[in-house]
């Protein structure tokens, strides 16, 4: 590492850290929001990292710290750790200035299905043109995929997701092809930036899709439920899951909080023990 490359990091990470203190003023109101099993400091400490491995984002921090605070709320409340594949935190220039998005990630949607204690195991994969993939609804109970991993398996063809619930029995099966996931990115307001995920982990961005559209279909918790409960399948025609629940929506991130809940002078932010502008 260059001694330019070493003062950069220095500089963002005493950045970083200014904003943790920052952070730290509103810690009551994300254990207010966050599941029982959340660490406030922790979700802190993830949070200020994210920021302290990327300059642009904690620009975009800086920027608009009442829309980074509106994304860590939204984390918060869905119990997953921002800035992972769990909720992603991409920069976006609006109006010419940088803000933070918060998206909800695959890993994200899978850990609130295990979180409700009703499956055993999540099944979330892409079929690429050269694999194997059959699939009859009302014939099979499951996709069946092979793969050949000595070979180039070509693009991006199909998702599919299930899970097998506690007694055995197998969810819906949700398969998308190219056709619905290009509708489901074409929703997505922040899809044509270079920093979206969906151009720069495209098959992960696939992959939530199809866990978005099994959240509908089997239970999800932001809470971990106890593992003495026993839920069976729901009939295919049931939706039991998250099917109106705007937190899963690709781009919309929660609420902002108001103004007046933010020390916040002409967009920067203000240190309320020294009333120092945090720059």
């Amino acid at each position: 590492m260059t001694n330019q490359t070493q003062q950069a990091v220095e500089v963002a990470r005493g950045n970083a850290d200014k904003m943790r203190g920052f952070l730290q003023t509103q810690a009551s109101e994300i254990a207010l929001i966050a599941p029982s099993t959340i660490s406030v400091d922790t979700f802190i400490a993830v949070s200020v990292d994210a920021l302290a491995r990327d300059e642009l984002l904690l620009q975009a921090a800086r920027n608009n710290p009442v829309k980074f605070v509106g994304a860590l709320m939204k984390a918060a409340r869905m119990g997953l750790e921002p800035g992972t594949e769990e909720f992603y935190l991409t920069p976006r220039k609006v109006k010419g200035q940088w803000e933070i998005l918060g998206i909800v990630g695959y890993q994200g949607i899978v850990k609130m299905i295990y979180n409700a204690g009703a499956v055993s195991s999540v099944v979330v994969e892409v079929v690429r043109e050269r694999d194997g993939f059959s699939y009859s609804p009302g014939r099979d109970e499951r996709p069946d995929h092979v793969v050949d991993w000595k070979s180039d398996r070509g693009d991006l063809a199909l998702v599919y997701a299930y899970a097998v619930m506690k007694d055995g029995a197998t969810s819906k099966v949700v398969v998308l092809n190219k056709t619905d996931i290009e509708k489901h990115k074409a929703k997505s307001d922040s899809a044509k930036s270079d920093y979206s995920p969906w151009n720069q982990w495209p098959e992960a961005m696939w992959m939530k899709t199809a866990a978005r559209q099994l959240g509908k279909w089997v239970p999800t918790s932001a809470e971990v439920r106890g593992s003495e409960r026993t839920i069976t399948a729901p009939p295919a025609s049931v939706q039991v899951g998250v099917v109106d629940n705007p937190d899963l929506d690709d781009d919309e991130g929660a609420p902002a909080p108001a103004d007046e809940d933010l020390t916040v002078v002409d967009g920067e932010l203000v240190d309320t023990e020294t009333g120092e502008v945090i720059g």
